[in-house]
């Protein structure tokens, strides 16, 4: 196999915004779709976080499915909620986009810390990266099972052999991690214009 776990999702990143410059929903989604075979390598450590990303993939892109043309836009699925003031309960797909950003926030911050911080260990790493990102969101239930989720994380060194494949890893999550992290801090500007950005979990 030629290319790491990151291939995939490099190649789908150049096709996230229209040409006006507004992100599309479909392609916005199969980049972060193509992300879970990356977290799939983490095994039991990271299962919370993939059922998560794949819960709220599904609920955006159903509704996107019951209208494409109408949710061609990643943000016309959400603003239809604000008109009619469902954006806040919890099944809507403001609140799908929200955790799904939140979650691929922490994502970012994990594989940032993996390429520049390589004094860390695995489950170092992934606690500094939910501190700095999930953690404020999440009450204690979620917080404690996060915590002890993370004790199982994989040794990080055959961790980064894995998704090596035949690649550079580490350029590969370099690029993807700038590529990728305009479109969260966009999703999160939009958001807090809606008054959705600081929603907490239970």
């Amino acid at each position: 196999m030629s290319g790491t776990v990151f291939t995939p999702a490099l190649e789908k990143i150049e096709h996230v915004k229209s040409e006006q410059g507004e992100i599309l929903t479909m392609p916005f989604l199969e980049v972060c779709k193509q992300i879970l075979p990356v977290i799939d390598k983490f095994g039991a450590a990271m299962a919370l976080v993939k059922s998560d990303i794949g819960g709220n993939i599904s609920r955006l892109e159903s509704m996107y499915s019951s209208n494409p043309s109408k949710f061609n836009y990643l943000y016309s699925l959400v603003q239809r909620e604000v008109e009619t003031k469902t954006a806040k309960s919890s099944s809507s797909c403001a609140n799908g986009l929200l955790w799904l950003t939140r979650a691929m926030d922490f994502l970012v911050a994990l594989f940032e810390n993996l390429i520049h911080h390589p004094e860390l260990s695995m489950s170092q790493a992934c606690t500094e990266s939910y501190n700095k990102t999930l953690k404020k969101w999440h009450g204690w239930i979620a917080s404690s099972s996060f915590t002890v989720a993370m004790k199982l994380a994989p040794d990080r060194k055959k961790f980064m052999e894995v998704i090596g494949g035949g690649g550079d890893v580490n350029a590969d999550i370099e690029k993807f991690c700038t590529a990728f992290s305009p479109f969260l801090l966009e999703n999160h500007k939009f958001l807090a214009r809606c008054g959705l950005d600081d929603m907490k979990a239970s």
